[in-house]
């Protein structure tokens, strides 16, 4: 079993300053498969402090160096890309071929993309041609906490340590206690890779505990985090006591409106990008809405593509789902499923209980339900499992206001091959992002939601402005 207790924090791994330990679970086996400490109050004070003392320097370092640091980051990345995917599998789930290329390939896709955006960002420029003597400075935030989940561990770590490093701000990373080895090895990166001590450090640790701390911190700046709305409501009350910013990344309940002119891929398309990563993406398309003239055969279709995704343990090779991440997301997935049954609605595939063959590990059926209305449980609430539920409706206008009944507003999906409607719905659903057709958004697009999905923007120059302050200056003198 792996061994991972110690912190990085100002530049060295240290022991925790007590031994609380803490046992990873492979989902896959139901087995420890690493210790790592827990964090206490002592070691979020050491690393807030490592950071706070690191910050003017850092923010001084033209931001030329820092591209190159990040530059050096990507590189030293590339070349442990198949020990990170390797490690993710392992600590949450995902089956090596999906570790590989989406959840492992995330973290050299935002660093690329960030390096990019940053070339051609001005940090200072003019207010504008009739004002030469303003000018507009962007500057770091100041110390920030990264708190990340486990569902996708590269992506949120490189979406923040990424755009924080630019920006020219210090950090303290929480990983999620259930993901962490990833995270370690992300640490061993910037080691090798020459951050000044003190811009990164990394103390793991629970959500009520290291992560409750950095967010009450009073030399914290700044808290981004990405998880449930729940924890994301209260990270949002505790920081509020030292009106520290806040950027939140939260939960979703994505609908996926299917109009009979939908190209034939689309059922298809939208049930696996529902199953993807086992359903435990905030951004997965749950509710998929359907125009009654298609109802029963998409019905029909979706049925027969969920019972075709097969699922097996994360360590093998292929086009499966893994498990989900643990005892408590397992038993909340079954509960749901259950009450979707007892609501009313119609199971066509799946169930309840461990698919064929598989007694140990934390796996579940790919499940579909029919005739759902947007009252039940199962269209209500995130079940962050591979769970889709299906809905009629009649009309356009029914369509989008089944879609924006929800406290959610993440990402919307829009199957049509109508330009009109298609473009008027991007504009009235209300969700940060809309992915018409299958097409997904670019390079450095903004990530992020709206209403209780959360605030803020996270990948491209998007994310990197969330890490700074304008600053606005009058009599700037010429030099």
């Amino acid at each position: 079993m792996l061994e991972k207790r110690d912190f990085y924090i100002n530049g060295t791994w240290i022991t925790p300053a007590a031994a609380e330990t803490c046992e990873v679970i492979n989902p896959s086996t139901e087995s420890p498969c690493a210790v790592i400490s827990l964090g206490t109050q002592a070691d979020t004070d050491a690393a807030v402090a490592a950071a706070k003392a690191a910050l003017p320097g850092w923010m001084a370092t033209p931001v030329a160096e820092r591209i190159a640091l990040v530059e050096n980051l990507l590189a030293a990345y590339r070349r442990r890309k198949d020990e990170i995917a390797k490690a993710m599998s392992l600590e949450m789930g995902a089956p090596m071929d999906l570790a590989h290329k989406s959840q492992a390939g995330s973290g050299s896709y935002h660093l690329t993309n960030f390096i990019k955006a940053a070339k051609e960002f001005e940090f200072e420029r003019p207010l504008n041609a009739q004002s030469p003597k303003d000018r507009i400075v962007y500057e770091a935030v100041g110390v920030a906490a990264l708190i990340t989940p486990w569902n996708w561990p590269m992506n949120q770590v490189s979406l923040k340590v990424g755009a924080a490093a630019i920006a020219g701000c210090t950090m303290v990373l929480k990983p999620s206690e259930e993901s962490p080895l990833s995270a370690m090895i992300f640490a061993e990166l910037m080691d090798e890779t020459g951050f000044p001590p003190g811009v990164f450090n990394l103390v793991n640790g629970t959500g009520t505990g290291v992560g409750t701390q950095l967010s009450g911190h009073p030399d914290v700046d700044m808290v981004s985090f990405t998880g449930s709305t729940r924890a994301g409501t209260a990270i949002s009350q505790n920081a509020a006591l030292t009106l520290k910013k806040v950027h939140l990344e939260l939960g979703g309940k994505g609908a996926n409106l299917i109009f009979d002119d939908a190209d034939d891929a689309a059922v298809r398309r939208g049930v696996e990008t529902m199953m993807q990563n086992t359903g435990q993406s905030c951004n997965a398309p749950s509710r998929m809405l359907v125009q009654r003239s298609i109802y029963d055969r998409v019905v029909a279709e979706a049925s027969e593509v969920a019972s075709t995704i097969a699922v097996g343990p994360a360590d093998q090779p292929g086009d499966h789902i893994g498990p989900v991440v643990n005892a408590t997301q397992w038993d909340k997935i079954q509960d749901l499923i259950q009450k979707g049954i007892d609501e009313g609605a119609r199971l066509v595939t799946g169930g309840t209980g461990r698919p064929p063959g598989l007694n140990t590990g934390y796996y579940v059926r790919p499940t579909v339900f029919a005739d759902v209305n947007n009252q039940m449980t199962i269209a209500r609430e995130e079940i962050f499992g591979p769970v889709l539920s299906i809905l009629p409706f009649d009309t356009e206008e029914e369509a989008l206001e089944i879609a924006n009944d929800t406290v959610y507003g993440l990402t919307n999906y829009v199957q049509t091959q109508d330009p009109a409607r298609a473009n008027r719905l991007a504009r009235q659903l209300r969700s940060g992002m809309v992915e018409i057709n299958g097409i997904s958004r670019s390079a450095g697009s903004p990530f992020g939601g709206m209403k209780q999905s959360g605030n803020g923007r996270e990948g491209g120059i998007f994310g990197i402005e969330d890490f700074l302050e304008v600053k606005s200056v009058g009599g700037w003198q010429a030099e």
